[in-house]
């Protein structure tokens, strides 16, 4: 028998025994964490939302507290209710105003009423779609109900994208209302809350987590006021421009303004199509009065949104618009936040990492 033998058979059974607790370890952990995503990725977007809504509103809570005399719970629900009154009326407001667009829409576009011109011969002799499109135009102008009713086939997966939108926007909107709600109790306990966010972070980042952390806020801040913030005022001030100057559908262009603000696309694009129709329909006077208020309006937010977003932060406001037009196209409107915050971070490490090489 070979001296040592033992031994090393020895060793080898431990290691591998070892080995395979830590793989069983790891494997139920594991299992354990995807679980746990699994129950808690529904309230995700709850989450975030409230957590971005406590960080913004927080400076105006601490100081109704102040007026208030110290009375924490009643700022939370006094401040509670006017973020709910605040959502639910300009809410209301363009959702009742986009029913009656989308009514005005649907009378206007009376398909019983509507005809078409007989194709031309010409359409015959274009090559290989020719035929095909000659023979339902020609249908459609002698029959439009029938032509119709041969495209509802392929109209109708476009008309389940739209339910799909349509039921995700009211889940958004119901997940919002919550969020506000659960917003309102976390602004008692946010000091709290801040402090084992912070002890997590330095555990993570040692020297440098409360930095993060108050970068995180400043970010949310700078984001919620300059993003949400003028886009909403943008949005207000064009749809008292439209509803004064009495132009048809003034909340559904409204609510464009507003989303096309929020996910960097700008309102110009709604509004000087407007201006314009309004040189084309309109007397010369209310032409120029109209124009003379909307094209102000639709460059505001290229004014206000640096100055804004600027205030408190930092970091570069190429990183930060970086960070909110990535996130929102990645993420949607959660990513507006998540965004700007990740690449904030990054700058952060990176400038730090370069200090340090410098300095070494």
């Amino acid at each position: 028998m070979i001296p040592g033998a033992d031994d090393d058979r020895a060793a080898h059974d431990r290691l591998i025994t070892t080995w395979v607790e830590l793989v069983i370890r790891i494997g139920v952990l594991g299992l354990l964490l995807a679980l746990s995503v699994v129950l808690i990725r529904p309230f995700i977007t709850v989450a975030i939302w409230s957590i971005v809504l406590t960080v913004a509103v927080y400076p105006v809570y601490d100081w109704m507290a102040g007026r208030l005399g110290g009375r924490r719970r009643l700022a939370a629900l006094l401040l509670t209710i006017l973020n709910l009154l605040i959502v639910i009326g300009p809410a209301t407001w363009l959702t009742l105003g986009l029913i009656d667009s989308l009514r005005e829409l649907s009378e206007y576009l009376d398909l019983s009423a509507l005809t078409l011109p007989p194709p031309p011969h010409a359409v015959k002799s274009w090559p290989i779609i020719g035929a095909p499109i000659y023979q339902f135009w020609d249908l459609a102008s002698t029959n439009f109900q029938a032509a119709l009713a041969k495209t509802a086939p392929l109209l109708k997966p476009v008309g389940g994208t739209l339910l799909e939108l349509a039921e995700s926007a009211g889940i958004g909107v119901i997940k919002f209302f919550v969020a506000i709600v659960i917003a309102g109790f976390l602004f008692s306990p946010a000091p709290s809350l801040v402090n084992a966010v912070t002890l997590f972070s330095r555990r993570l980042a040692s020297g440098r987590g409360e930095r993060f952390v108050q970068l995180a806020g400043a970010t949310i801040r700078a984001v919620s006021r300059g993003v949400i913030g003028v886009s909403a005022l943008q949005a207000f001030l064009a749809g008292m421009g439209l509803a004064v100057a009495g132009i048809s559908g003034a909340s559904l262009l409204t609510s464009a303004v507003l989303i096309l603000g929020i996910i960097q696309v700008g309102p110009s694009v709604v509004l000087f199509p407007i201006v314009i129709w309004s040189w084309i329909t309109m007397d010369p006077t209310k032409a120029i009065l109209l124009s003379l208020y909307l094209i102000p309006v639709s460059l505001l937010d290229n004014v206000l949104r640096p100055l804004v977003m600027a205030r408190g932060l930092d970091t570069p406001m190429l990183i930060i618009l970086i960070g909110v037009l990535g996130g929102t196209l990645a993420y949607g409107i959660t990513g507006l936040f998540l965004g700007p915050i990740v690449l904030a971070v990054i700058w952060e490490l990176l400038v730090t990492w370069t200090k340090e090489r410098e300095s070494a």
